[in-house]
């Protein structure tokens, strides 16, 4: 059975999709922006770093939501305006996440909504 993940502090998703969902011991998140905490309407301020951060609290929050936490993390994908961008990216990883580290997948896009400098979603196992 397939269901829906929705946590009261993460903002609704602004199309028809889900915040995130379960599918047996999977948790799949939706791909996330730094969105900021007052207004989904806007990002967080502070480059990449803080929409990076962002992004890893929103994952905490949908996570808590279906019995997961960061440490459950098995794979994410990082969609990326600037491949430049990827060591201070790399530095918001080994901050957030423990070892052993998730696989993850890259790849530099040319755009993203609401001009977000990254995005990411990812797959966890509880």
């Amino acid at each position: 059975m397939k269901y829906a993940i929705n946590a009261a502090r993460v903002p609704d998703a602004p199309g028809p999709y889900s915040q995130g969902t379960t599918a047996g011991r999977l948790a799949f998140t939706s791909g996330q922006l730094g969105w900021s905490p007052t207004d989904p309407e806007r990002l967080v301020e502070g480059g990449v770093v803080a929409q990076a951060e962002r992004i890893f609290e929103i994952f905490a929050d949908l996570l808590d939501e279906c019995g997961c936490s960061l440490a459950d993390v098995a794979q994410i994908h990082v969609f990326l305006r600037d491949m430049g961008d990827l060591p201070a990216v790399d530095e918001v990883f080994e901050r957030r996440l423990p070892k052993p580290s998730p696989a993850r997948s890259i790849v530099e896009v040319s755009r993203l909504p609401l001009d977000a400098l990254i995005e990411m979603d990812c797959v966890a196992c509880r």
